[in-house]
């Protein structure tokens, strides 16, 4: 059994106790009307949870008339999960007798922890010290609580008076205030949830253990999270792929506005933000994500009770053409496409629709159209083979009633749950989570209160079908690599140079790329302008002129590149030139001398870069490259290591990227040789932990069969 299995083997077993408990005890339960003892307290009577409720109050007999114990050492029988809502400064010895008595689980509700500060942080940490010396799990402290719809648990351990219908839907929640909310809507829409669990401060279980532990769950067919930090990212990604193969995980990611930017000692530095890195983790783990609540409970319902698009090809169907064209751009902008409707698809529908009806898609049966209508329409649409999806649309006109169209859907949803179809449905001004119907497994119809919300979750939905069908990558073993002269070259600068961060010097950074077959451009670096014409002709014309120089990052900033020089005289004179406008700009100290290097005109300029976050490890960095490379930002991320799949899906992703397919007669480029220089990459700071940042920049992009060239490079060790 690897890690990955051991961690999820535990996972389920220890949360067991915590989720389907059948002892609990309320530390803190109290008589008190208003305060949070009492509504946990009362909930779990009220909502009938199936297993034993214990009391816990040293200064009262009785609470909802149950008799109470003083201590949770006084219980006569074994206690699964203590819930402990006390003063925080309370919570340590409460732990400890927890522990004596051999709890399972503890859910600390109470706040003063972690969140609080230092001192709040140290006893969150002696608190966590407790639940491990005694093998117990631990969920807060500073959380809202746990619910489990499961008829065999019935467990509202929540101070919301909210007990949500039962359902497929697993959540999990950082923010205790938000999960009020969160329960209140779940409720009024009607969506049914199989567990919920407000995770606070996390100091113990945490989203990795819950992913793992519903990911096993019968129960839950969709993964809701709302996150505000990943915690261990390395670890959640691990675990987020394994489960995604099998479910969908939706995401809020809350904090996409970066507050401020980092201190940039590179352009890869400079653009890789916190948020591009939650980026490259949601889409290599295959977990979609949303930007609001109201959208994560969309894609989840749709997911939870329809089957997920095998295609984008979008039919809508609607009796008013204003929210059809709506609906329409809604799922263009998103990916989605408007499929044009066969020639047979027309006929049939044009055979008993009116006159004034559109039969374009969207198709517009007018306002006059009939719940009959609405049938026969989706009859003919559920057997169109080139329509994954319909988008029914419903405006409650005088003539017809809403119940009656509604029974319509329900009679043709079998046919497209056979069909493997995906149907969602808006009744515009009608709130409500879906439409019933009958079927083997139960029948579902999400119906949405704006058709254009169907276009988000349907999108959301289909980029979860095309990462399922995706094939998953491999890290493929690459030829040509010299580990042990990179290790040597690294370890050598390091000794010779205790500064750190040390950024190598050009001789070094073109051997270090060599010794892992990535293709520089021939160049030297010299201190004097006789040697800077010597060199040129040994490299032979034409060549270009560049600054060196370990204290100014962005040459063309200063005036320090000069291209194209086709004879000695214009190197030297080149030289001259660089070193009199750094005296004008009063930094003539800061020239070292000069790299001569072999002129490259042709091909596309790309960037690819690397950068190590301090939360998600090593990021690479691919995109349009050149001195706008910070200024476009046509870049991608991902999170190393690199697979195959992931360095193809890279150099797809730029905007730009059809420039490699050829442009106005220009000649493809070498797609295959970037890939390989991603993988290069990849390699390297995996053998190289020691790289702190890397500028590949420019990078030029040969026409195919011929490769890349890197131009300039520059890489800082730490």
């Amino acid at each position: 059994m690897d890690d990955l299995e051991q961690e999820k083997a535990f996972a389920i077993a220890s949360l067991e106790a915590v989720l389907k408990p059948r002892s609990i005890a309320v530390i803190g339960a109290s008589r008190r009307k208003l305060t949070i003892g009492n509504k946990l307290f009362h909930n779990l009577l009220h909502h009938e949870f199936t297993g034993v409720v214990y009391p816990v109050n040293p200064n009262a007999k009785v609470v909802a008339a149950v008799q109470t114990y003083p201590s949770v050492l006084d219980i006569p029988g074994e206690v699964d999960l203590a819930i402990i809502i006390t003063p925080a400064e309370t919570v340590p010895r409460l732990m400890e007798e927890c522990g004596q008595k051999g709890v399972s689980g503890v859910m600390v509700i109470s706040a003063g922890f972690g969140e609080s500060g230092p001192e709040g942080m140290a006893s969150q940490n002696g608190i966590l010290e407790t639940a491990r010396r005694y093998g117990m799990r631990l969920v807060g402290p500073n959380c809202m609580g746990i619910v489990n719809t499961d008829p065999e648990v019935n467990m509202n351990a929540t101070f919301s008076s909210v007990f949500p219908p039962p359902g497929g839907i697993a959540m999990s929640t950082q923010s205790g205030a938000l999960g009020l909310a969160i329960l209140e809507y779940a409720r009024n829409l009607n969506i049914g949830l199989s567990t919920f669990v407000s995770i606070g401060n996390r100091a113990d279980v945490s989203s990795n253990d819950l992913l793992q532990y519903w990911g096993n769950d019968p129960s839950t067919k969709v993964i809701l999270l709302y996150l505000e930090s990943f915690g261990n990212p390395k670890k959640f990604a691990r675990i987020a792929r394994s489960i995604t193969l099998n479910k969908p995980v939706v995401a809020v990611k809350s904090g996409r506005t970066p507050a401020g930017s980092r201190a940039a000692a590179s352009h890869t530095g400079a653009l890789a933000t916190a948020e591009v890195a939650s980026e490259a983790l949601f889409t290599q783990t295959g977990m979609i994500r949303v930007d609001t609540l109201e959208e994560l409970f969309n894609v989840a319902n749709l997911l939870s009770h329809q089957p997920i698009p095998q295609g984008r090809r979008v039919a809508i169907l609607t009796n008013g053409g204003g929210p059809g064209i709506m609906t329409a751009d809604a799922c263009a902008d998103r990916g989605l496409e408007l499929h044009t409707l066969s020639d047979e698809t027309v006929s049939k529908l044009k055979s008993f629709l009116s006159s004034r009806s559109s039969l374009t898609n969207p198709i517009d049966m007018t306002a006059e159209a009939s719940a009959d209508e609405y049938s026969r329409a989706l009859g003919v649409l559920a057997h169109d083979d080139g329509i994954d999806i319909v988008i029914v649309i419903f405006i409650p006109p005088i003539l017809v009633q809403s119940e009656a169209v509604a029974n319509a859907i329900r009679e043709l949803a079998p046919e497209f749950r056979r069909r493997g179809k995906t149907l969602v449905a808006s009744f515009m001004g009608s709130r409500g989570a879906g439409i019933e119907y009958a079927f083997e497994d139960g029948g579902y119809i999400p119906n949405f209160t704006f058709p254009e919300n169907t276009a988000v979750a349907l999108a959301g939905a289909y980029e979860y079908s095309q990462w399922l069908q995706s094939p998953k990558g491999v890290v493929p073993k690459l030829k040509g690599i010299n580990k042990e002269k990179a290790v040597k070259i690294v370890a050598s600068a390091l000794e010779q140079n205790p500064t750190r961060p040390l950024w190598l010097e050009a001789s070094s950074v073109s051997d270090l790329l060599n010794s892992y077959g990535i293709r520089v451009a021939v160049s030297k670096s010299v201190k004097t302008d006789e040697d800077a014409a010597r060199v040129a002709e040994e490299i032979g014309f034409p060549v270009a002129v560049k600054l060196l120089s370990d204290k100014i990052i962005h040459k063309t900033e200063v005036g320090g590149v000069i291209l194209s020089r086709s004879s000695s005289d214009e190197v030297i004179q080149a030289f001259k030139q660089i070193r009199e406008r750094l005296e004008g700009l009063g930094r003539a100290d800061e020239m070292q001398g000069v790299t001569i290097q072999q002129m490259i005109s042709e091909g596309i300029e790309v960037i690819v870069g690397l950068t190590q976050d301090p939360s998600f490890g090593p990021l690479i960095m691919f995109g349009m490259g050149g001195i706008y490379a910070e200024f476009f930002k046509d870049i991608t991320f991902r999170i190393h290591p690199l697979t195959d799949v992931d360095v193809q899906d890279m150099v797809r992703s730029v905007k730009a990227h059809q420039l490699f397919a050829g442009w106005r007669g220009s000649k493809p480029s070498d797609v295959k040789a970037l890939e390989d220089l991603l993988l290069r990459v990849s390699a390297m700071v995996e053998d190289l932990p020691q790289i702190a940042e890397m500028d590949l920049n420019p990078v030029k992009a040969q026409e195919q069969g011929k490769g890349y060239i890197v131009v300039d490079a520059r890489i800082m060790l730490s």
